[in-house]
């Protein structure tokens, strides 16, 4: 090193560094770095004298060199932009006057966990271990786009941003950035917005019990991140919209007991993603539009009173919903699509029953499709749907066409035992017999002889050609439905 003039905080630093060793200047466990502005000279560093010692230290052999400060004042820039470190950087709750640049620099570990920085400019930093901010407090960025960390990002319950501030920069960015293992989030409390455009993890990420705050804004930007395993956001608190656009998460996206607010505007966008399960269990109802047009979830598990008013699922595409519900739970959120009657969402809904195998559900939806369909045609396609959804529920209800069949058998055998038609020819009719009579005309197939033996007129007549039409109708309809049950079992 060539600075010579170094005071005795520095000197005991340089003395530890070549065999590994830590230097603690707390005088407490529990101080609070952000007080660290007061901190005298006996536990100051100069920023270039750690620079010195990082790039160009001493060494001893058979000892692993390091730097190891705990509770520190940090005065100047630490520049360490686009230098190789071949020790680890552990500087834990010191307070750091300048925004420390390592853009671009190669590093063993960066720990920098209980410190209190104005931000973090690390972008395209390599790291062959982890990076840690864990309960850091930073009041500027944390840039860590295009990083490229062979280990994990620690940020449990950081605090990025001031209160009820949101500025036009992130206060966290990782766009692009590479993590061989996990985001390491849980109860990361951040005033801002938060990128990982383009971000790939290796195995997960964990937001649990975070809050993101950004009002109005898109407070997690997410889009075509890439996860290995999980998105783990248990209890998150979110003020603004989260965008996981394009997002490859093959497991879980665990939203369980979660609150997301944006109003007036979109509160979660994951279109075009492909995620293995979407978990809102017992989340608290959603504030704000939902876009999940396109995506696709092997597992859906979201209770219908979660979703808002709006959700947009045209092209949406799932196999299995959970909790298991009746149809009729289900389909409201259909009916409120705001481009009006889209057919796919209904055949989806529609597989996913049979999937589970309700197939009374099933047809439950199919039959709720139509019925919204018709809303869309004209008038007198509309009464001709209405007549097919009372007599036979488009088919769906066939039970309701043996109930018309029932109800004709006795209007027409109660009409011709009041009045005989006259017989045809008289000396080869057999006896006649209302109920037979009227079954012969319902039923187009099986004939009782009755039919072709008697001729009814006038008023008669015209019943008779009705009972003819309708029971063709009604027939074919039971027919249709038993096979349609048939041939899906």
């Amino acid at each position: 090193m060539e600075i010579t003039d170094l005071t005795p905080a520095e000197r005991r630093v340089l003395d530890a560094f070549p065999l590994g060793g830590g230097v603690d200047f707390r005088e407490a466990d529990d101080e609070d770095p952000a007080q660290g502005a007061s901190w005298g000279p006996e536990r100051t560093l100069r920023a270039e004298v750690l620079r010195e010692l990082l790039l160009d230290g001493p060494v001893r052999e058979g000892r692993i060199a390091g730097l190891k400060v705990t509770g520190a004042r940090i005065t100047g820039k630490l520049n360490l932009m686009y230098g190789t470190v071949g020790h680890s950087v552990r500087l834990r709750s010191c307070h750091f006057e300048e925004e420390p640049n390592l853009y671009g620099a190669r590093v063993v570990a960066l720990i920098l966990s209980d410190s209190v920085l104005p931000g973090l400019m690390a972008g395209n930093l390599r790291a062959e271990g982890v990076v840690r901010i864990s309960r850091c407090r930073t009041t500027g960025p944390v840039r860590l786009q295009g990083a490229k960390l062979s280990g994990a990002l620690f940020a449990d319950r950081a605090r990025l941003g001031t209160p009820d501030e949101v500025p036009e920069e992130p206060v966290l960015q990782l766009n692009h950035a590479e993590l061989g293992t996990d985001i390491w989030a849980p109860e990361l409390v951040t005033h801002g917005k938060v990128h990982l455009n383009g971000a790939i993890v290796r195995n997960q990420v964990n937001l649990n019990d975070a809050e993101l705050n950004a009002p109005g804004e898109t407070v997690l930007n997410a889009e075509v991140l890439t996860v290995g395993t999980d998105l783990h956001a248990m209890r998150l608190r979110v003020r603004g919209r989260v965008n996981l656009g394009g997002a490859r998460i093959p497991r879980q996206l665990n939203l369980a007991y979660a609150r997301l607010s944006n109003p007036g505007g979109q509160v979660l966008r994951a279109s075009s993603s492909v995620i293995g399960e979407l978990w809102l269990r017992e989340a608290a109802p959603i504030e704000g539009a939902v876009n999940l047009r396109r995506a696709q979830f092997d597992l859906l598990h979201v209770p219908p009173e979660v979703w808002p008013g709006q959700v947009l699922i045209d092209g949406l595409s799932y196999r299995v919903l959970s909790p298991h519900l009746p149809a009729e739970r289900r389909l409201p959120l259909l009916e409120r699509q705001p481009d009006g009657y889209l057919p796919h969402p209904y055949e989806q809904l529609t597989a996913a029953y049979r999937t589970v195998g309700d197939d009374a559900a099933a047809r439950t939806v199919q039959l709720a499709k139509l019925r919204r369909h018709r809303r869309t045609l004209p008038a007198y396609a509309r009464l001709w749907g209405y007549l097919q959804d009372a007599a036979v529920g488009y088919g769906f209800r066939p039970m309701r066409a043996a109930g018309w069949l029932l109800l004709l058998l006795c209007t027409g055998t109660l009409a011709f035992a009041l009045h005989h038609p006259p017989e045809l020819k008289h000396a080869e009719a057999p006896a006649f017999n209302p109920f037979f009579y009227t079954l012969d005309l319902l039923l187009p197939i099986i004939d009782f002889g009755q039919e072709a033996a008697f001729a009814p007129r006038g008023w008669y007549q015209w019943l008779s050609y009705v009972l003819i039409a309708t029971g063709w109708v009604l027939a074919t309809t039971i027919a249709a439905g038993v096979t349609r049950s048939l041939n899906r079992q």
